[in-house]
């Protein structure tokens, strides 16, 4: 086109759409498109019967559904009603509610050819508008087409009697004429007529496909197909029949069919995210109720994809489609979906409950505990309750906010306060705890903010309602990050869906069921503990014993284990000490011999634990392992990128590409691949190493699989990317790949497994 007629175009469009004057301003700073550029049309001939017109729609544009028209100058050969995808429906200006299309449109016309002539010329007429307000005059454009031969018994079939030549539907419609079968003023549709298809995409990962039915003619149900042409990545999944009507067929006996219209939503299982074009095949077959039955169909459309989403059904890199089942978190999520809420609310405290006492939750009891005994000999029960569900309501709280988050985000809050340096502070808080429970000092407020807040408050000598509620708050940041699979379905839950209000609504009765036992327990420190003499300060001992190694606990996620072993050493011993294990025994009472006796044996084991650290021993529990053979114990060792977790050797990773490259290598090699996303600070993950790893049966299990650790302690932006390519909240998660290298989800576990399971899903997952 020529500068002049571009000149002139857009003067015309500019007399065109002044009766607008948004129209009219959003041209002073966009100059609009030329109708071929605004609607690009293209077109192509299906089969002997059916061509395609198809426009790609620019941006901000859109056609009108019922501004198309498609003449023939051809007289021999005639279009039949043009099969039209649903549109969308707009409020337009000049023309009130109108069916539009956008980004693009394909429209298959049929047509009835009435000689043997091959070339068909056709005018195809549209017409659009751009969303800044001005509408384009109709365009006109004149296509030529070449058609196939009319060869086949099908394309015969389709054609009518007017070229004297034989045709079966009109054979078959005399005959039922002359035995009275048929009324001879009814004629068969054609086949796009009887059935009109379209399909469209409902989000990224559902197609919908439908068929408006005419009158007197039926689908079968079980006669639909459907399959992807150029879909790289994108597969189909198992499509949602509606229930249809029982019909006697006297061919094939008692058949499921649909009649005036039917819908079909079909999941898609995404590895391929990016909005994409796909072509969609179907295939599908019905019949006249006057006793015709129509040849089987099968027709192709073009459909836009927009950018996908992780989903349960195909989430993550290299997902297997083909596994019917779900991973228990995920199955946990859907549960949330479709269940009742009061029901599940009620399971979501259940497992709150079974969770209260895990290695991640358990250190809250001396917490609370040494909170309440701090406050002296004057503490009731009613206050013990009351500081209780202060800190469970505090901690409850806490964890549903910071749930919703990684839900919605994407990150774990709880994993980014796994920080030496806050981990230190918090352990340091613990030491002055304890060292106020020995009585070197008390902890108090300063006297002037006590006594403005005394009588709001009451607060007892040594802490306040606010201190018990920070506590609380810290408590379920940094206690506990290790990551359960009821937690994790509820977060993948909120990620899937958004549902902020039950994705936290359950995580807040989740953190109800583990602040329960607490409760209990807090409430009834009021009755158990001594009001007075020599025992209260012995009881505020042993839990300023129990604070520090809260600490120590705490300071092993940072801390080499070597110098770990060191401080456990040394608090039992000077623990022993304290009670009395170098002292005589004399002719105390049995209960003063049985304190010593306890001493002597934490006197022996802490002896041991220094011992161990001394001699390079790695493992705290079992402070001579792997000594006596010269070894310095396996549990934790790093040497280079490997990782001795339990005797199994692991390869460690970093990021996708690795992981990717690693699984890779596996797969052609012929052994399947497990992943396990690890952290220094996760007790759960040492928890695997020491009782799941070192099982004999679970080794053997795993004697065929390429070990590979994900260590994520340092939690950095590759660390989250990978993360948050898997849809993972954090450790300790394991996924498997088969010898395919493909990802077995539905086998993903989350959370500390015992050995025994451990071995059988293992077995299951890379059968």
């Amino acid at each position: 086109m020529t500068i002049a007629q571009r000149l002139l175009f857009t003067l015309l469009i500019l007399l065109l759409g002044s009766n607008t004057q948004a129209g009219a301003d959003s041209f002073e700073d966009e100059e609009p498109l030329m109708p071929d550029e605004a609607f690009m049309l293209s077109t192509k001939v299906i089969n002997a019967n059916t061509i395609r017109a198809e426009w790609k729609i620019a941006d901000k544009y859109y056609l009108y559904r019922d501004k198309f028209k498609f003449v023939s100058e051809t007289e021999s050969i005639q279009p039949g009603t043009p099969s039209f995808p649903k549109g969308k429906i707009k409020e337009d200006e000049f023309f009130g509610k109108m069916e539009t299309y956008n980004k693009h449109v394909a429209i298959d016309i049929p047509i009835t050819r009435t000689s043997a002539a091959n070339t068909l010329s056709m005018k195809i007429t549209s017409q659009g508008c751009a969303d800044i307000g001005l509408c384009y005059p109709p365009q006109t454009k004149t296509v030529t087409f070449n058609l196939p031969p009319l060869a086949s018994a099908e394309t015969a079939a389709n054609t009518t009697s007017n070229s004297g030549g034989f045709s079966p539907l009109n054979a078959l419609k005399n005959l039922g004429s002359s035995l009275g079968l048929i009324d001879s003023d009814d004629d068969f549709l054609h086949p796009d007529q009887a059935f009109t298809f379209s399909a469209e995409a409902i989000n990224g990962n559902t197609l919908r496909v439908r068929w408006d039915i005419a009158d007197k003619v039926y689908l079968y149900q079980d006669k639909f197909k459907f399959e992807l042409k150029e879909a790289n990545g994108i597969t189909l999944g198992t499509p949602v029949l509606p229930e249809g009507k029982k019909k006697i067929d006297e061919s094939f006996g008692e058949m499921m069919v649909y009649y005036h219209d039917v819908d079909i939503d079909i999941p898609l299982e995404r590895t391929n995210l990016d909005a994409t074009d796909v072509i969609l095949v179907v295939k599908y077959q019905g019949c006249a109720d006057a006793g015709f039955c129509y040849p089987p169909l099968t027709k192709e459309m073009p459909v836009s994809l927009p950018a996908g989403s992780a989903t349960a059904a195909a989430a993550g890199a290299n997902t297997d489609t083909n596994d019917a089942s779900l991973s228990e978190q995920d199955r946990i999520a859907d549960s949330l979906a479709s269940g009742n809420t009061l029901l599940t609310l009620l399971t979501f405290f259940g497992f709150g409950l079974l969770l209260a006492f895990t290695p991640c939750v358990f250190p809250m009891i001396p917490i609370l505990s040494s909170i309440i005994v701090g406050q002296g000999k004057s503490i009731t029960t009613r206050r013990a309750f009351i500081m209780s569900l202060v800190y469970v309501l505090a901690m409850a709280l806490t964890y549903t906010v910071a749930g919703i988050a990684a839900g919605a985000f994407g990150q774990n809050l709880q994993v980014a306060f796994q920080n030496p340096w806050i981990l230190g502070s918090f352990a340091a808080v613990f030491v002055a705890l304890s060292f106020s429970m020995f009585g070197f000092y008390e902890l108090q407020m300063p006297s002037f903010i006590q006594n403005k807040l005394t009588s709001a408050s009451n607060r007892q000598q040594g802490g306040t309602l606010t201190g018990v509620a920070i506590m609380g708050l810290l408590s379920a940041l940094i206690v506990g990050p290790c990551v359960a699979a009821p937690l994790a379905g509820a977060l993948i839950y909120i990620g899937q869906t958004g549902d902020m209000v039950l994705g936290g609504m359950a995580l807040f009765a989740l953190s109800m069921g583990m602040g329960a036992p607490l409760l209990a327990i807090g409430a009834s420190a009021g009755k158990l503990l001594p009001k007075a003499g020599a025992w209260m300060d012995t009881i505020k001992a042993v839990f300023g014993v129990m604070m520090l190694a809260v600490a120590v606990w705490m300071l092993e996620r940072i801390i080499p284990v070597g110098m770990a072993m060191m401080l456990w050493g040394t608090l039992m011993i000077g623990s022993a000490i304290y009670m009395g294990a170098l002292d005589p025994v004399g002719e105390g009472s049995g209960w003063r011999k049985l304190w010593k006796g306890l001493g002597v044996v934490l006197l022996i084991y802490g002896a041991l634990q220094l011992f161990g650290a001394a001699a390079g021993g790695k493992d705290t529990l079992q402070p001579l392992h792997g000594l006596a053979m010269g070894g310095g114990g396996s549990g934790g060792v790093a040497m280079g990128n490997m990782h001795h977790g339990g005797e199994m050797v692991f390869k460690r990773f970093k990021g996708l590409a690795e992981l990717e490259r690693e699984v890779a290598a596996a797969s052609a090699a012929g052994k399947s691949v497990m992943v396990d996303f690890y952290a220094d600070w996760c007790v759960s993950c040492k928890e695997m190493e020491k009782y799941t790893f070192s099982d004999a049966g679970v080794q053997k299990a795993l004697a065929n699989t390429v070990l590979l650790q994900a260590d994520v302690t340092a939690d950095d932006d590759i660390d989250k990317a990978l993360m948050k390519e898997f849809g993972i909240f954090g450790p300790p998660s394991i996924l498997f790949f088969g010898v395919d290298g493909k990802e077995r989800r539905s086998y993903r576990v989350v959370g500390f497994v015992k050995a025994d399971p451990f071995r059988e899903h293992v077995e299951k997952a890379l059968r």
